[in-house]
């Protein structure tokens, strides 16, 4: 899909970052706390000869397939909300009717913002629309989704991976666990930390929250047995 520069002209999409920091702290996060709770789970069961080599291969493989399953729905979501704007620029570009185009384009916009926008603002991207001389009939996924699914995938897997390296290098189980846990209250201060400073919620309150967050889960699967 265009972008529509000022004078009414279409030129070739500027993509943004593949993951800003929310993005990717969440998905951090998310495969942290997944871990963290198939770690606790999978504990008692692997117990005996050989404990650590197996749950260091458990939560790894799990990692694996987390952050494989998160890029799939990564390229999903992107085909989705590209077909979704293509579908509203094809309905509006067709229209002929021009309140019906307007009122096409402010249903599609949150709705915090429909009050603060004017139908004149958006009469005039109705009328950009209008003047495009093409647009793709369908949504297609390009090099850069994929790139992006790749990055999700590395940065779930690598992201995760200390938490899962103390059960292939300590040999106590009890003590690997700790250190597992340990590395990953770390990693969810680290996190919480940059979300706080990117949202300007606060740095350290954010680490810190992130981190409790991360104890109450602990505290929870302890309780359940892991």
């Amino acid at each position: 899909m265009s972008a529509i520069t000022p004078a009414g002209h279409s030129e070739p999409e500027q993509r943004e970052r593949i993951l800003n920091t929310v993005d990717r702290v969440c998905e951090l996060c998310f495969g942290l706390f997944m871990a963290l709770t198939f770690v606790g789970a999978v504990k008692a069961a692997t117990a005996g000869e050989d404990a650590g080599h197996k749950l260091f291969l458990t939560a790894f493989g799990c990692n694996l397939a987390w952050g494989l399953a998160d890029a799939v729905m990564y390229l999903v979501r992107t085909f989705a909300d590209r077909g979704q704007r293509l579908k509203l620029a094809l309905t509006v570009k067709q229209e002929q009717d021009r309140a019906v185009g307007v009122r096409a384009l402010r249903d599609a916009l949150p709705a915090k913002l429909r009050q603060l926008v004017e139908d004149t603002d958006l009469e005039r991207i109705r009328a950009r629309l209008a003047t495009l001389s093409t647009l793709p009939p369908r949504a297609n996924l390009v090099r850069g989704d994929f790139v992006g699914a790749l990055g999700i995938f590395l940065l779930v897997v690598l992201g995760t991976f200390p938490v899962a390296l103390p059960f292939l290098i300590i040999n106590d189980l009890t003590a690997a666990l700790i250190a597992s846990r340990l590395l990953t209250l770390a990693i969810l201060f680290t996190a919480g930390f940059a979300l706080g400073r990117y949202t300007g919620a606060g740095a350290m309150k954010a680490g810190f929250a992130m981190t409790a967050l991360g104890v109450l889960l602990t505290v929870a699967i302890i309780a359940l047995g892991g």
